[in-house]
């Protein structure tokens, strides 16, 4: 017996499998497509303007669209995403959105941009509360951050190096192309979608050794799939906690500067800074790949201090501060003229402003289990408030004083204010318990 046990005792043990990391791939590209099939009709607006006769003010509300239905639909897009799942919920939101998008490509006049925006807004609605979730399912504590900062840049990526592409597609095949090709990219990612996403309970590519290293890091590997039935009751709890409004007034903060940078900043190039279109179409590409280098950096550094044994509450909220802080900086290009040191301040501002969007991270930590995407659905319409208000704010600001100089200041001041409602808001990063 006793030679018997020794020879169990050498039986080596299995290395867990590394599954995790395909389906953050998966996240990955479809927050890419997700990106540009919002923002590519920023390319295509001249073009629009032009062969539709459509003046300023109609293309101005052509562009918010998107962004009143977005914000609108967040809550009940994460009210969906808890009552059907992960797999099912994306599944269906890539498949119309990106169906929206090739639609696009055939609308012909005002009603048909408006309306076509308005449902890429809502279909578009539960992307980022399945993020959230996903990595909630998938990633231990001490990769979470990680894993939000390598999907959040996807973003980036595809603003900074897939747009080349659609001004490709622009010149030589119309602007209608530009939805037609994004729109497919979309559906047929659909099928990669479905074929290869399970929540860890029901993936083949999962071992026991991985689950339970997801498990034991805090993961939610065990009920990832679960539908839940969500009551009045838990919704008022949720909406009690100061957490919940902490994270989500510092996202609002955090992401007014993205909205300028997909918005105003190459209108800031030329009018402010006096770069010529190619001159700004070709710098304005920097400050979005710093601010993928910044996302990923947050994120792994979030993770290794988690690994080091610091508290969930300092390695989530240190990164998310120093970002915030150094997108402060961003007011220094205000006492600039020369072209390559404006780049160099608005590089370091967005790459700061990359470290701080990787406050998706502590909805995964702080949300209560069964309520994640309607958490993530609160944190995300504060994100997106900002896509309504920053183009309004900075339009009115330049407006009344003809200069940028205090739409600079007033993001700064975003900028700290995010800091501070971490600092003294939200107190504890820790998961939140619902009363029964």
């Amino acid at each position: 017996m006793a030679q018997v046990a020794r020879k169990s005792m050498t039986i080596p043990l299995k290395k867990p499998t590394r599954a995790r990391f395909s389906i953050l791939a998966l996240l990955f590209i479809i927050t890419a497509i997700n990106y540009l099939d919002r923002t590519n009709l920023s390319v295509a607006a001249s073009s629009i303007q032009k062969d539709l006769g459509l003046n300023q003010v109609t293309l101005g509300l052509i562009f918010s669209a998107f962004g009143w239905s977005y914000a609108f639909m967040q809550i009940p897009g994460g009210w969906i995403l808890d009552r059907f799942g992960p797999r099912l919920t994306y599944a269906v939101s890539l498949c119309t959105w990106s169906i929206t998008t090739l639609c696009l490509g055939f609308a012909k006049n005002f009603a048909g941009f408006f309306g076509l925006r308005l449902a890429l807004g809502i279909t578009e609605a539960p992307a980022f509360p399945t993020n959230s979730r996903v990595v909630a399912a998938w990633f231990p504590k001490q990769e979470r951050a990680m894993a939000t900062g390598v999907y959040t840049a996807g973003e980036y990526v595809g603003l900074a190096f897939a747009t080349p592409i659609l001004f490709w597609l622009l010149s030589n095949f119309g602007w209608q192309m530009i939805f037609i090709v994004t729109g497919i990219v979309g559906i047929l990612f659909t099928f990669v979608w479905v074929k290869y996403y399970r929540d860890p309970k029901y993936s083949k590519a999962i071992n026991k050794e991985e689950m339970d290293y997801i498990r034991e890091g805090g993961g939610l590997a065990e009920n990832a799939g679960e539908k839940h039935k969500i009551t009045w009751s838990e919704v008022k709890q949720l909406l009690k906690y100061r957490q919940i409004w902490g994270i989500s007034f510092t996202q609002f903060s955090v992401a007014s500067m993205l909205y300028f940078f997909l918005t105003w900043f190459p209108t800031y190039l030329v009018q402010e800074k006096h770069m010529s279109f190619i001159k700004a179409g070709f710098m304005g590409s920097l400050p979005y790949i710093a601010a993928c280098v910044g996302v990923l950096l947050a994120g792994a550094w979030s993770d290794k201090m988690v690994k080091s044994g610091k508290s969930l509450t300092v390695a989530r909220k240190t990164p998310i501060i120093t970002g915030a802080l150094g997108a402060c900086l961003i007011v220094l290009a205000n006492y600039t003229q020369v072209p390559g040191l404006v780049i160099a301040i608005m590089s370091v501002a967005f790459f700061s402003q990359g470290m701080a969007a990787t406050g998706w991270v502590m909805v995964s930590d702080l949300a209560p289990t069964k309520l994640v995407g309607l958490a993530g659905g609160i944190f995300n319409v504060a994100a997106n408030l900002s896509g309504i208000l920053t183009p309004i704010i900075i339009g009115i600001i330049v407006q009344k004083t003809h200069s940028f100089t205090g739409a600079l200041i007033y993001m700064a001041v975003l900028a700290l204010s995010g800091a501070l409602s971490l600092l003294f808001v939200v107190g504890k990063i820790q998961r939140l318990e619902l009363k029964e």
